[in-house]
């Protein structure tokens, strides 16, 4: 998938992936949604994802519809993490790529 974003290039042929979350549902179902976080080789992170008609990427489809879509968004380093720390990413992931960030309770 490829987007232009405030003038600037986000491909995820050419991004590093950095972890893949999916809700467990099959392809098929109306629920399904995957996402990925990608870093950019220019170190800009952002989460590509995919989802059925009840997901987050669901679409207008029709007068009354709805249909899977998809979609991409930059986020921040912080917002990053946080996506990660939500997703349950496993921690040398995060530590990968956030070193001195985590510190202990």
């Amino acid at each position: 998938m490829k987007r232009v974003i405030n003038g600037k290039l986000y491909n995820t042929e050419t991004a590093k992936e950095v972890f893949t979350w999916s809700n467990h549902y099959y392809r098929n179902d109306f629920h399904f949604c995957e996402e990925t976080l990608y870093r950019t080789p220019k170190g800009a992170f952002f989460v590509a994802g995919e989802g059925g008609p009840m997901s987050k990427y669901a679409v207008p489809v029709g007068s009354n519809g709805y249909g899977g879509g998809d979609g991409l968004a930059v986020l921040s380093d912080a917002e990053a993490l946080a996506w990660l720390e939500e997703k349950e990413a496993d921690v040398e992931t995060i530590e990968r790529f956030f070193p001195g960030r985590i510190e202990e309770a």
